[in-house]
């Protein structure tokens, strides 16, 4: 992992992104990276603090999608130059790349986006590692031309891939752990994201469902699979988050699971 900032990586441990969906308040971002770091540097984990400084994937037209572009995306910079960490954010069209780059290490690309062309290109012509999260509807194996067409732009680029489950008929999804070595096979770390993969979306309120009681679950199989990383939001209060607080895991929460996985991650290497 080629990532500015990332500690601990002689440990042989999975590396962490984690933060919440979305970035609130400067106070709370500080809040969740303060504590994260404090649990990751105890247990010797690689940490990126994550949080999206737009949502543009919403569902209704009143959902809540940011408090600003350039607010947001100085609230991670302050936190990345304050805690000495690096961190990671979503784009989502072509011009934002350049954008994200300035204030940010790591450019996600969206499940849903994953084969935008354009967006891949745009990503890696900045320099930044990139984070594209598969699609609901792709196979592991399909997801080589996502990294083809990073590494054609950038052949130095750092490049990861994330799971986060399939679609399972309309309103629900499960993960396929076989896209974990067969997207490795493509010869990039790969994460498994333990929240969003237990989504329920599409439900008639409009508001995404989901599974949160399963993450650990989904977490530990990801770990004896042999993932690389694993992705978790999480949230002091996920009852109030502003978005995707359903799959979110209490920030409380999180010291014990981390422990356990370092156990399995020990246990299977």
């Amino acid at each position: 992992m080629n990532i500015p900032k990332l500690k601990h990586t002689e440990n042989n441990n999975f590396f962490l992104m984690a933060g919440s969906c979305a970035i609130e308040s400067r106070d709370l971002a500080f809040e969740i990276a303060e504590k994260i770091k404090g649990i990751t540097d105890q247990f010797g984990i690689p940490y990126i603090f994550k949080g999206s400084y737009r949502k543009a994937n919403r569902t209704k037209l009143d959902s809540f999608t940011g408090i600003g572009d350039i607010a947001a995306l100085e609230i991670l910079q302050e936190i990345g130059n304050h805690y000495d960490l690096p961190t990671v954010t979503d784009i989502h069209e072509s011009q934002e790349a350049e954008m994200a780059a300035k204030y940010v290490d790591v450019l996600q690309i969206p499940a849903f986006l994953c084969r935008q062309t354009d967006l891949l290109a745009a990503a890696a012509r900045t320099g930044k590692a990139v984070n594209i999260k598969k699609g609901q509807f792709m196979a592991g194996v399909s997801m080589k031309f996502a990294v083809e067409k990073i590494l054609h732009e950038n052949p130095s680029a750092q490049v990861f891939l994330t799971d986060r489950g399939n679609s399972f008929g309309y309103g629900d999804l499960v993960v396929d752990y076989r896209n974990i070595p067969e997207m490795q096979a493509h010869g990039v770390p790969v994460v498994m994201d333990c929240t969003h993969s237990l989504q329920r979306p599409n439900q008639t309120s409009g508001v995404t469902g989901g599974q949160p009681k399963m993450i650990e679950t989904i977490a530990k199989a990801a770990i004896a699979v042999g993932a690389d990383g694993i992705f978790i939001e999480t949230h002091p209060n996920p009852a109030i988050a502003k978005s995707d607080g359903a799959n979110m895991l209490p920030l409380d929460k999180l010291e014990e699971l981390l422990e356990k996985l370092v156990r399995v991650r020990q246990a299977v290497i």
